[in-house]
């Protein structure tokens, strides 16, 4: 299953929505996390905020493939993606463990398939390199087994791409 999270108007919904269970709009309409760590211990992936978000840590925790679409800030993700991730922490449980001789926490669901990003608006060489390094990081922790970063010059890709 993929789960696709974006944050671009509402028009790329219905091309998304025809191929795939779920897709999450990170249109700013939900509550920033809280950091109360009640997805981790008191009701495991389930944010007590009752918002379109409540269940976004099953979502992602099941999903094989995560496909993110999202604005460049920086050689990073737009505030309103951010905010999505920021509300999965619960994908994960607050035990640790070793993973390729590195410490992270251990994973509610498993392992998955892939983490696949697309990042739009102007982007430096430098930016780049932050925002690869970033994904990488990020395909670890969520235990994807591997992870692909993709500079879009122009929107109008995305409709030629299978996602």
């Amino acid at each position: 299953m993929r789960t696709i999270i974006h944050d671009l108007d509402e028009s790329y919904d219905s091309l998304f929505k025809s191929k795939n269970e779920n897709v999450i709009r990170a249109d700013g309409k939900y509550a920033p996390c809280q950091g109360c760590f009640g997805c981790w211990t008191k009701q495991p992936a389930q944010c007590y905020m009752k918002d379109k978000l409540q269940m976004v840590c099953r979502m992602i925790g099941k999903a094989d493939e995560l496909v993110i679409i999202t604005d460049n800030y920086y050689g990073a993700y737009s505030p309103s993606v951010k905010n999505v991730l920021d509300r999965s922490i619960g994908v994960s449980t607050p035990f640790s463990t070793y993973r390729g001789k590195q410490m992270h926490h251990t994973l509610r669901y498993g392992k998955k398939k892939k983490l696949a990003v697309y990042a739009y608006g102007s982007m430096t060489e430098d930016e780049s390199k932050t925002f690869r390094y970033m994904v990488e990081r990020n395909a670890i922790n969520y235990g994807f087994q591997e992870f692909e970063f993709h500079y879009l010059e122009n929107l109008n890709r995305l409709e030629e791409m299978e996602l």
